[in-house]
Formats: C-alpha cells, structure tokens, sequence
C-alpha cells in the first residue's frame, strides 16, 4: 500500500536584474527539459524594465541517457496531484519571500510549453496575484476551469509560432480556437518552439499601455 509524507526540498530559481529597484515582476516557467540556467537568458532584453524570476521545476533528469546533459521537468503523470500541490506551494512560498525584498507593485507570469500547465495552475489556484498571464506555445491543463477572466486590467496572452514541431497546422486551429473561448488574446509570429523577442516584447508593451 502507497503512503505519502510531507518533507522539505531545496528548490532552485535564477534572477536577472538582481537588486534593482524595479517594482515590476515577470516570473518565467521553463518548458520540459529546460534549465532555468539557460532558459533565463531569453528574457535579458527586458530585464532593465523588471525583475526576471525563473523557478526551476522540481524533477531533474539526464536527457539522453544515464549521464551528460541535464533538464528538469515540473510534473509527470505519476503522482501528478501531489506536485501540482508541491508546484504551487513552492511558487507561492518564493512568491513571498521576493515580494518581500523587492516591493513589488507589478508582477506578469509566462509559462513556455510544459510550464505554461503550471503557470496556469498558479494563475488560478495560487496565492499569488499576476497582473497578466502569457502562456506560450502550451496546453491549458483540462483540469482548470475552462473560462479565465481577461479584461484590460488583467489580460491573458496564447502565444503560438507558425512553424511550431509540437503542433500540426490543424491542431494549432483547434488550440487556437479553445484558448479563444477562453477569453485569451492570440498572438502569432513566424517562427518555431522558441521564446521570440519581437512577439514578446509587443506583448509587455501592449500590457504596459494599458
């Protein structure tokens, strides 16, 4: 018989423009596979107007193999309930501990690809409050509500490249179309699974406007 018991974890985050007096946050949840160590660089042409925060997801694992590369990953299928909630309070927990050292007026969350589920998660089960939520070349987890509010004070962005590999051009419609009826605003680019500078930086100057 399977038995579960709470104990605490070392977890692991990255920040760019560490110290500064910017009362803006953007917290960025890396795809499977991804180090925050390298994800992170991604965001460097914001990281004057914020404070870029990266959590690593908990599960580390070699790529290839039992040696060489390394990637982490947030969640698998097995004991899934009990990470969401280890997620959740982990993000919640550095959440608090950041706001508390930087005073933070602003905070925005993407999530890229399998981190997305996750942000998503945050979003709406967490304790924190996001003034906007990008989710970016990901699944909106089923387990979640299907309608989120958008309005212009807290807006929700799906973020998808035209020659994404995870998506075939009919099922990229389909996704579309579900994140639509989810109050979401689509943006598009030319371009692969990546993290594109110019979208997201149309994107944060859209949010900033408003």
């Amino acid at each position: 018989m399977e038995h579960q018991f709470l104990h605490t974890k070392t977890y692991r985050y990255q920040v760019l423009n560490e110290g500064s007096t910017s009362k803006k946050a953007l917290y960025v949840l890396h795809g499977y596979g991804q180090l925050t160590e390298f994800f992170i660089r991604k965001f460097r042409a914001l990281a004057e107007d914020f404070v870029i925060i990266a959590p690593e997801g908990m599960h580390r694992f070699y790529l290839k193999g039992s040696s060489g590369r390394v990637g982490a990953s947030w969640m698998t299928k097995e004991a899934r309930e009990s990470d969401i909630s280890d997620n959740l309070s982990f993000l919640d927990t550095l959440d608090a501990k950041l706001s508390d050292e930087y005073q933070f007026e602003q905070k925005y969350l993407l999530g890229f690809s399998q981190g997305g589920a996750t942000a998503a998660r945050w979003n709406q089960l967490g304790a924190t409050h996001f003034d906007a939520l990008i989710l970016w070349a990901s699944v909106f987890p089923p387990d979640l509500p299907n309608v989120i509010e958008s309005t212009e004070h807290k807006p929700s962005y799906f973020v998808i490249g035209d020659q994404d590999e995870y998506f075939t051009p009919e099922s990229q419609e389909q996704i579309i179309q579900d994140y639509s009826s989810k109050n979401f605003r689509i943006k598009r680019y030319e371009g692969k699974h990546d993290i594109v500078n110019n979208t997201l930086t149309e994107i944060i100057q859209e949010l900033e406007r408003n």
